[in-house]
């Protein structure tokens, strides 16, 4: 389902992980063995033609555009170069809106760690298989079908260290904000293209994908101000990972999250291995190690409802650990959306009843951009009961934030006024 948070299909853990063991397989396919990245973020390191799954033998594509993969550089969370793939879309439908062709800079929903997960290898067949248990299907297809047959191009990262060699920095500020950034600005280089260096761009994303497009729309004025951005789609995002994390303790989904999570951190920060090694126990350790080659899939395949208590030594949980650990603490604190301001005007939405991404710490970004003069407009739906299982409340409030943002995305091309409910939020 679009904007699955995250479930891992899992088999049994491993035994206690070593911090020095390699944090994942390198990729076998060349293409996503990277060359030094040298250039300005967003230059082209190498780019080659990609399929796109087929809806039956002899039949169009599900997705309505030709496609072209591509490896450019980016930065990391430090600010240092690093090279990510993302996927360009040619949509095989015209533009009918004003101007020239609009780019949406899409940013996926949850994918997993697993270099098998990138959105670049899941285009071309939708859903990735591994024995026993580990499955991920390309959610995100429904979405792209709608902008691009309305003659929308598209381009898709991949985010940092997914495919590559490095470890993919699960909702990372920065580092997803930036690989967003610089995909739009790659598209709007890579030769043969319907576009142009000054076509629009919409900042697009649903579950972590909202969270990368709100980190991206509050960095764009500092770190990509080249690029023409006129609006923000900002879908059921994690805010605030430390709270997130508060927040599912107990649900069947923090496992793989909480793996995910401190993966990244430990990656990125090494200042906070010591703490993560005294701090995690064996079962800890274990679950992230598991969770490096895993995807994220739709079900809790082998998975039962835990506490994170249950993987710290010390028995409390993660967010104490947290809270007494000035490492964790500020580390944490730097993953948090809403602390700078937007350019352009947003659109929120989201599930108050949503049981994966919080309600209230989204409500908080929208009303902290509202003091700063931000047009925001958020979208609260409040008619989905709180779900979980199969199918949640963050899985169905995807659909009709989907079709709210269509038109929100046409009218900001179109340089309609931005509506905004500022003066009474949700």
């Amino acid at each position: 389902m679009a904007g699955t948070l995250v479930v891992v299909g899992g088999g049994a853990m491993s035994a206690p992980y070593a911090w020095t063991q390699p944090a994942a397989e390198v990729a076998a396919e060349d293409f996503y063995i990277p060359p030094q990245p040298e250039g300005v973020p967003g230059t082209i390191l190498r780019a080659e033609p990609s399929g796109l799954a087929m809806s039956a033998p002899g039949q169009p594509g599900v997705i309505p555009a030709t496609a072209t993969r591509l490896m450019y550089v980016s930065s990391d969370t430090h600010e240092a170069p690093t090279a990510v793939v993302g996927t360009y879309l040619e949509p095989t439908q015209p533009w009918t809106g004003p101007g020239i062709r609009p780019l949406i800079a899409y940013a996926v929903g949850t994918q997993g760690q697993g270099d098998q997960c990138a959105p670049s290898k899941l285009l071309p067949q939708l859903v990735q298989y591994q024995p026993p248990l580990d499955v991920i299907a390309e959610y995100d297809a429904l979405a792209l079908h709608s902008l691009l047959s309305r003659g929308m191009a598209v381009v898709v990262t991949d985010y940092h260290g997914l495919g590559t060699p490095d470890m993919h920095d699960y909702l990372n500020r920065k580092a997803q904000a930036y690989a967003v950034l610089d995909s739009a600005r790659a598209a709007l280089q890579l030769p043969g293209t319907s576009l142009n260096p000054g076509s629009p761009v919409i900042l697009y994303g649903y579950s972590q994908g909202g969270m990368a497009s709100a980190g991206a729309a509050e960095l764009q004025p500092s770190y990509a101000p080249d690029l023409n951005v006129r609006g923000a789609y900002i879908g059921g995002p994690v805010v605030d990972t430390e709270h997130f994390i508060g927040y599912n303790d107990g649900k069947a989904s923090i496992g793989p999250a909480f793996a995910f999570i401190l993966n990244g951190i430990a990656a990125d920060y090494p200042e906070t291995r010591p703490v993560l090694d005294v701090e995690l126990n064996d079962t800890g350790k274990g679950l992230m190690h598991d969770a490096q080659s895993k995807c994220a899939v739709a079900v809790g395949l082998a998975l039962q409802q835990q506490h994170t208590s249950h993987w710290t030594s010390s028995g409390q949980p993660f967010t104490a650990v947290i809270d007494r650990s000035p490492a964790l603490k500020t580390v944490f604190a730097e993953q948090r959306v809403g602390t700078r301001t937007p350019s352009v005007p947003v659109l929120i939405s989201a599930a108050q009843n949503d049981e994966g991404a919080p309600f209230m710490p989204i409500r908080d970004m929208a009303a902290g951009w509202c003091g700063n003069g931000v047009p925001v407009q958020l979208e609260s739906n409040a008619q989905i009961p709180t779900l979980f299982g199969l199918i949640g409340t963050h899985n169905l409030a995807f659909f009709p934030s989907l079709a709210a943002s269509l038109q929100w995305v046409t009218d900001r091309l179109a340089d309609q006024p931005a509506p905004t409910n500022c003066a009474a939020l949700p």
